[in-house]
This record gives structure tokens, C-alpha cells and sequence, in this order.
């Protein structure tokens, strides 16, 4: 293999070792000392961009080393590899590829050649592509194959090519025009059962998002609704009422879709990265081309940021290095995400695909097992949920989580009075999660309370809350498809800095493969009576199921 990337084992590196160092002498220190030893803390740990307000203040984490970190990014070679993607170099190895998908959102109007070719203008054809087919079908001008216009829309996908559209169409709901949208994934036959027993096939158009047109749940799903479609209908009505996005025109035509309504996909764009891209035309149908492009535009500003901005004040990185801080040094395992809105309720699954497939690696870049703690558990739900689901493990229980909390200033259908509750939420949760509350300040409510002593001193330990927990907030002005653009991108970013840092390659996913091609194994064994060898729990499995 080529190698392109740098091949730093991270705990080689002489800030590794000072940050190892350093983590012996603050381990202790509190993050309210913190803020006491630290009158100009908020100088350094509160940035402000666009339209973001983030605060990394309530860190586990002093000026010293938060240089320290800055500077393991800079050994790391960080600055090259950044350049390296943006430019088109083939950064995911392991697959011989580039990862460009910040090219289908680039805001810079200069050629980026890949392979010899400025590749630009023909993004800029499949977008113009897409868009007139969105503009047709939302219009009405697009027919079914009784002359009616398309009401419904549904998505038939896995992975990247459901979680995302998934994601954004839900989060964008305020913005929606007046399609219904579903999304088709599971290979489990209730699931799309659920979903078409309600639709008429004479108004929905169906998306089959798959690159290769054989991923083995979207085929499975895509057979059995074009089956359901044609006992109501024509063969010659599926061309009406299927579309597709993928690169294997040859099977899409065996389908029955048209050339025409088959949309590109780029061998350059990963999955779980390619919302940006044809995959999102089922974003496109629910908001629209010009709400699609905001949110391409705000994507591509936030790139920009992240390829320009020096490290002490770059959003991703600097996040990305607060999550390689608490766990590699902390030994911290999980990192909850916590969006304040019920709009973005997918997002925390969302990035889980993003983050945990993309760094979940235990080789190296050096084709040796690591010796140091590569990708984190990624959990959350939408506040005010969470707060009385799961935030009690994160107030008072063992564990270390450090909480991304996210919220926007701004209601978008304007109900002040629930918008102030939410904020006041938002904003008093990292407090508390902070602060904590001492065993004097639970005496003195008890006492006031007209509780005994005796009651006290037994009810007391259990209301204390040490507090000392990690946070950090991003506070964005309002929720639109250019700042939710931007939230993403950041995150993506994050994860490709993670990735460099660890010294792992973020961009293949060797590790789903393994399950698929056993499951053509056992599935001869259930279809067919077949006998594969297997373990013994495996074959009682089986038989189990057989008999």
C-alpha cells in the first residue's frame, strides 16, 4: 500500500508524553479550581464562529494543557493530512480511494482536480440533475402512472444511505414542503410491511439508494415493494415510481429504471459521509433544492474553517482533542451527545454510525495492533428526555462520560415561555454537572427543611452530587438547514482528527464485512437444509430456528 499518511504511534510523541505527565499533576484538580487558578479561562476555552457559541470551559483541563494538546496535533502532522484530503489524495489506503465528500459542498470556486480531471463541473451536473427532479416531482409536474402527482416519498436504504437522509429530513421538518417522506432499512420484512400498508402506489415515488444496487436489506426491500407495486400496477408504471442512486446501471435497468432517473454516485464519497451528495435526494424532495443547497453551504463554510483556522481556535479540532483527552488519559469510555431539541432526536445515532464505524479500529497505520485506546462509545438522547432517562448515571453514578450539549437560542415557531424552560434546562445541567452539590449545602436544604439530625445524617449521603463532570456546549442561534449543515461537517471533522491522531485509518470498514458474508452461510443453511460447519451454539441456533 502507498503510504500517504503519516505513521505516528501517538504515545511516541513528546507531547504524548508531557500530556501523560501533566495528567499526573491535575488529575486531582477540580474543575472549579480550575476556574479559580485560572481568571482568563473563559479567553481561551469560549470561541465564537458564524453563527456558534461553543464553550469548552467546564473541562477537565488547564491552559497548560490545552497546549500541550494544540501541540500533539502539530507532531501528528495534522496540518499535512488536512491538506492531503481536501486536495484529493487517496487517504483512505486500505481501499485505494480518496474521501472527498467536502468536494459536493466546496465553496471555492477554483479547479480540484482528481485523477486528471477538474471534477467540479461534473458535480455541479449531477446537483443541477437532481434539482430538476426535485423541482418536477415537488411542483406536481412529475405523474404516477394514473396521472397523479407524487405525495409520498420513500426511502429504501442502510447505513449511510438511510441514517443521514433520515437524520436531516427529520431535523428539518419546520422546513418541509408538503411530501410525506418514510425510510425503508431494516431487512426485517414488519418493517417495510409497516410503512407501504398505508401508501397508494398511484402517488408514491420510491428511492432505492444503494451504490452497487446489491446490498443484500435494500435489494431484499426493494424486490419485495416492487412485487407488492406491480400486483396494483403496470410493468411499465415501476419507471414512474422508482428512481435510484447508484453506479450499477446495469442492474437498475434490469429493475426497470430509466438512464434518466438513475443518480451518480462518486467512488470518493464513504457512506456514512455522503448525505451531501445524490444520496440526500430524498432531502432535496422533503425541502427542497434551494433549502438542500443551504444546507451544502453551511457544510462548506465550516470546512473552510476547519482547513484555515490555526489549531487553538478550530471547532473540530479542538473537540476531537478534548475527546482524545478524556479517553486515552481518563480512560474515559463513552461520550454522551445531547441536542436540545426534539428536532435532531436522531442526530446522537446518527453520528454513532460516523463515529464508532470510522474509529473503530484496533490496527494501526503501520499494520500493527495498537497500544493505545482507539474510538469511543458514542450515546444520547434530545433534553429535556435525557434528563429523566439517563442523567442520573451521569450525575451520580461511577463513570467518567464526558456530554457534548447542543441548543439553539431560538424557537422556530417562536413559543418564548417553552423556549426560556428548554435554555434554562440546557444552561443549568452543565452547571450542576459541574458544580455538584456538598454534603453541607444537602445539611443546610434538610435543616431548613425542619428534618432532624438523625434523619439528616441518613438521608444526606445519597443527595449529594460530586459533580466535577465534563461538558461542553455548542449554542448555535437557530436551527437551519445552513447551521445544521455546519453541525455535521463538524463532527466529521472531528472524527477524521481522532483518526489521524490514533494513527488509524478512519474511511474503510473492514469490520462490517465479516457478518455479511457469514450471513450468505447461514442463509443457504435455513433456505436450503444445508450444513455448513459452524461452532455448537451456532448449529443449536439453527436447528432451533429450522425445526
Amino acid at each position: 500500500m502507498q503510504k500517504i499518511l503519516p505513521d505516528n504511534n501517538p504515545t511516541d510523541l513528546n507531547a504524548w508524553k508531557s500530556l501523560q505527565k501533566h495528567f499526573q499533576k491535575i488529575n486531582k484538580t477540580t474543575l472549579k479550581d480550575h476556574f479559580k487558578n485560572e481568571p482568563n479561562r473563559l479567553d481561551y476555552t469560549i470561541l465564537k464562529w458564524e453563527d456558534f457559541y461553543v464553550d469548552f470551559s467546564k473541562n477537565r483541563l488547564d491552559k497548560k494543557g490545552f497546549d500541550l494538546l494544540i501541540q500533539l496535533a502539530e507532531e501528528s502532522g495534522l496540518k499535512e493530512t488536512i491538506d492531503a484530503q481536501f486536495s484529493g489524495e487517496k487517504i483512505n489506503v486500505t481501499e485505494n480511494r480518496a474521501v472527498l465528500h467536502t468536494a459536493l459542498r466546496t465553496l471555492k470556486k477554483e479547479p480540484l482536480i482528481f485523477e486528471g480531471e477538474n471534477i467540479l463541473p461534473l458535480l455541479a451536473d449531477t446537483q443541477q440533475k437532481m434539482n430538476t427532479f426535485c423541482d418536477k416531482v415537488i411542483s406536481g409536474i412529475w405523474k404516477g402512472y394514473t396521472g397523479k402527482s407524487i405525495t409520498h416519498i420513500v426511502n429504501i436504504g442502510i447505513g449511510g444511505s438511510d441514517l443521514g437522509p433520515a437524520m436531516v429530513v427529520e431535523a428539518l421538518e419546520y422546513y418541509k414542503n408538503h411530501l410525506a417522506v418514510s425510510f425503508i432499512s431494516n431487512v426485517e420484512g414488519d418493517h417495510h410491511q409497516e410503512i407501504i400498508k398505508n401508501l397508494d402506489p398511484e402517488t408514491t415515488l420510491f428511492v432505492i439508494v444503494s451504490k452497487t444496487f446489491t446490498t443484500q436489506e435494500t435489494l431484499s426491500n426493494a424486490n419485495s415493494i416492487r412485487a407488492w407495486f406491480l400486483n396494483q400496477a403496470p410493468k411499465d408504471a415501476v419507471a414512474k415510481h422508482f428512481v435510484a442512486v447508484s453506479t450499477n446501471t446495469k442492474e437498475t435497468a434490469a429493475f426497470g429504471i430509466s438512464a434518466e432517473n438513475t443518480f451518480p454516485m462518486n467512488d470518493w464519497v464513504g457512506g456514512r459521509f455522503s448525505l451531501w451528495s445524490t444520496v440526500g435526494l430524498s432531502i432535496s424532495l422533503a425541502i427542497g433544492p434551494k433549502q438542500f443547497s443551504q444546507l451544502l453551504e453551511g457544510a462548506g463554510k465550516m470546512d473552510a474553517h476547519f482547513q484555515e483556522t490555526p489549531f487553538d481556535k478550530n471547532i473540530p479540532v479542538i473537540l476531537a482533542l478534548i475527546s482524545i483527552w478524556y479517553n486515552n488519559f481518563w480512560n474515559a469510555e463513552s461520550e454522551a451527545i445531547i441536542p436540545y431539541t426534539q428536532y435532531l432526536r436522531k442526530l446522537p445515532a446518527y453520528l454513532q454510525q460516523g463515529i464508532m464505524e470510522s474509529n473503530g479500529k484496533s490496527v494501526g497505520r503501520d499494520g500493527n495492533r495498537v497500544n493505545h485506546q482507539t474510538g469511543t462509545l458514542i450515546w444520547g438522547a434530545s433534553g429535556t428526555n435525557a434528563q429523566h432517562a439517563f442523567f442520573q448515571l451521569i450525575h451520580q453514578g461511577t463513570k467518567l462520560i464526558p456530554a457534548d450539549f447542543i441548543g439553539f437560542k431560538k424557537a422556530l415557531h417562536r413559543n418564548k415561555d417553552h423556549q426560556d424552560k428548554l435554555l434554562a434546562n440546557f444552561i443549568a445541567q452543565t452547571e450542576a454537572l459541574m458544580n455538584g452539590k456538598t454534603l453541607s449545602q444537602v445539611k443546610g436544604e434538610l435543616d431548613a427543611s425542619g428534618m432532624s439530625s438523625e434523619e439528616q445524617n441518613k438521608i444526606a449521603p445519597f443527595k449529594v452530587f460530586e459533580g466535577n463532570k465534563p461538558t461542553n456546549t455548542l449554542l448555535i442561534d437557530s436551527l437551519s438547514p445552513s447551521s445544521l449543515g455546519a453541525l455535521i461537517a463538524l463532527y466529521e471533522h472531528k472524527i477524521f482528527v481522532q483518526g489521524i491522531l490514533w494513527n488509524i485509518y478512519s474511511y474503510d470498514q473492514w469490520g462490517v464485512e465479516l457478518g455479511k458474508q457469514l450471513a450468505n452461510v447461514v442463509l443457504e443453511d435455513i433456505k436450503e437444509n444445508t450444513n455448513h460447519p459452524h461452532d455448537d451454539s451456532t448449529n443449536a441456533l439453527l436447528k432451533h430456528i429450522t425445526n
